[in-house]
């Protein structure tokens, strides 16, 4: 009988809501009730709708089945939409992918035991690059009878929200009427302006069904929006040592993105030149002669001279990755910095040469601090009149250098292949042919995977605009790219995702096959085949010499697994630019999931690949780099 009120109740809960558009709207409506009668699991599904939490991809288990009964009811009304997927990994990269691509909450729901484990370690994504996921897991009952089937088999409390706090920030809804803070504190992580990021809402199993009598709806905390102003600091000073400095750099890392035209002004101002992290590609458009373009190991030869010879830099929303900035050894010859970041950590990551005054942090909202120092800039005569700087000419010439480079590589795209035993499409002219019809068409959104691909991606794609490229370099999570393809499904703005990807990380995710068909995704994987991990490959050959372990002999006709999966167009991408173009237009005019295999070159001929440069902190590598890095004492 209790059970049976509490289901009716919630029926008229639901239809309130959709009678009145919204929750909030519900709760302000005459007559409505102001005390109710729900479960748990039902207090967290109303909070996260109230906080515009609309989309769940789920792998539901033992766990979860109390939050899944309750999402049937509340998906049946029209106000959420549950994905059921294959893997909880997935799960949280599509989650990311659609908060990263169109700015859409979601949330990821698992059951106890491996597949939060699953779920939490593909975290490392949102973690790493910014971005706010709800996280909902099952998790051991409070009264401790004995073991529950999946936790962590130890005898201690809180296993699972001791390593999720790890990761993230998390809370245990052990106490069921503490769910109203629990949600504000997720709510501050997912929703943080500056430094968003996953969210752990642990749910013991035997509270997710107890009753909250009476509880107060409005308890549940509303959608805020949290902002942060300008900097305060000495902007005066920061301008002077811009306008007086010679070689300046600009550092874009990615939380410069939405501040495009603060730092494209600055740069012709302040005479500077650009090196950009791959997750903000496109803020400055790649057509812009300040543009050096990426730096780092897999940097470019441009951006690379223009970090090792810079004088100054200013450094906007980056947190200095080790392969961007080669484990801190990238900028020889700065004696200044200017640190402009939302986060303290990250603004005061460098030091200035001591004799030139110090560092000077700027921490605050970024576009807004680019506008206060922007105001200094245009205060006093443009630092270049005329010809260009002879910083300027410098490093126009290795951009011209570097643009040679890469020509030479489009102009040779075939090369003979031991593995394939013929004439096969290099990594380059895929990338570079891939990334010049996906900048043709208005919709497309591409993913890049680990690895191979990836690394060779920084050097070759030429966004004009953010968002043309989505790319995960903090975790670099092999799988991530294809499994983001799932987001086309559940976003309400509409693109073709085209997820660029190597076999090793395509055979770590899979089943987007399947769950892409399911529930209708649009977008291609561009699968490069060369049978092996060879961004390792390389290293292992860079540092020793040899090859060990990160390869195979066992051929996968792709063609045939994908054509096998009733809705996926399999492709062949053939053996030519022309040949790759023509397969992207079917695949971009086919309604659904495609995928393009294309074998493609590794070898030891230089023009197979984008060439390393720079330096890293890893392997035989490690002595002398920190060496150096300590020698310059930046």
């Amino acid at each position: 009988m209790i059970y049976d009120a509490i289901v009716a109740a919630r029926q008229e809960r639901v239809n309130a809501i959709v009678k009145h558009g919204s929750v909030d709207a519900a709760l302000s409506s005459a007559g409505y009730p102001r005390r109710h009668d729900l479960t748990l699991s039902e207090a967290v599904v109303l909070g996260l709708l109230r906080q515009d939490v609309r989309t769940y991809f789920a792998v539901f288990g033992h766990g979860s089945t109390v939050v899944a009964e309750v999402l049937r009811v509340y998906q049946e009304a029209g106000l959420v939409r549950v994905l059921n997927v294959r893997s909880e990994i997935e799960a949280s990269h599509a989650a990311a992918a659609l908060r990263w691509a169109t700015g859409k909450k979601s949330a990821v729901i698992t059951s106890i035991g491996p597949g939060a484990l699953h779920a939490m370690a593909a975290s490392l994504v949102p973690a790493s690059d910014g971005l706010g996921v709800w996280y909902l897991f099952g998790d051991e009952t409070t009264e401790d009878e004995g073991f529950n089937m999946q936790q962590i088999p130890k005898y201690e409390q809180g296993l699972f929200l001791r390593l999720c706090s790890t990761m993230g920030h998390a809370y245990t809804l052990h106490t069921p009427l503490a769910v109203s803070t629990a949600l504000k504190r997720g709510q501050t992580v997912v929703d943080h302006p500056y430094r968003a990021g996953p969210f752990f809402l642990l749910l013991p199993m035997n509270t997710q069904d107890v009753v909250l009598r009476q509880f107060v709806l409005n308890e549940l905390p509303q959608k805020v929006s949290i902002t942060m102003g300008a900097a305060e600091g000495d902007y005066t000073a920061a301008a002077k040592r811009l306008m007086e400095s010679k070689r300046v750099i600009v550092r874009v890392g990615g939380g410069a993105r939405g501040a495009e035209k603060e730092i494209n002004e600055l740069l012709d101002l302040a005479d500077a030149v650009a090196v950009v992290s791959p997750v903000a590609s496109g803020v400055v458009p790649y057509s812009n002669p300040r543009n050096m373009a990426a730096g780092g190991s897999k940097g470019t030869l441009c951006g690379n001279y223009a970090m090792e010879n810079a004088d100054l830099l200013l450094a906007v929303g980056t947190r200095f990755v080790c392969q961007s900035d080669c484990s801190r050894t990238a900028y020889l010859r700065v004696k200044q910095v200017i640190n402009i970041n939302a986060e303290i950590e990250a603004a005061v990551n460098y030091n200035s040469d001591e004799q030139c005054g110090g560092s000077i942090a700027l921490v605050g909202d970024i576009g807004l601090t680019l506008q206060r120092l922007l105001k200094e800039l245009r205060k006093v005569p443009p630092k270049i009149q005329g010809k260009p700087s002879e910083w300027m000419s410098s490093c126009s010439a290795r951009r011209a250098e570097w643009n040679k480079f890469k020509q030479e590589r489009y102009e040779r795209p075939l090369l003979y292949d031991d593995v394939w035993k013929k004439d096969v499409l290099t990594q380059p002219a895929v990338i570079k042919t891939a990334d010049d019809w996906a900048r043709s068409k208005e919709d497309v959104i591409k993913f890049f995977d680990a690895g191979d691909v990836q690394a060779n991606a920084f050097q070759i794609i030429e966004d004009e605009a953010p968002g043309q490229t989505l790319n995960d370099t903090g975790a670099s999570y092999m799988g991530f790219a294809v499994s983001a393809l799932l987001a086309t499904a559940a976003s309400d703005k509409k693109f073709f995702g085209l997820a660029f990807s190597g076999d090793g990380s395509f055979t770590m995710n899979p089943q987007i096959l399947i769950d892409g068909v399911q529930h209708g995704a649009r977008g291609c994987i561009l699968l490069l085949d060369n049978r092996r991990m060879a961004a390792i490959t390389g290293l292992q050959m860079a540092q020793y010499g040899h090859e060990f372990a990160t390869g195979d002999s066992v051929e996968v006709d792709y063609v045939k697994w994908a054509a096998s999966i009733k809705g996926v167009l399999a492709l062949d991408g053939g053996s030519s630019p022309d040949g790759l173009r023509a397969a992207l237009d079917r695949a971009y005019a086919y309604d659904g999931l495609s995928l393009i295999h294309v074998p493609v070159y590794f070898g030891d001929n230089e023009l197979g690949g984008m060439g390393v440069y720079g330096r890293w902190n890893v392997g035989n590598w490690c002595e002398s780099t920190q060496a150096l890095r300590h020698d310059i004492g930046l």
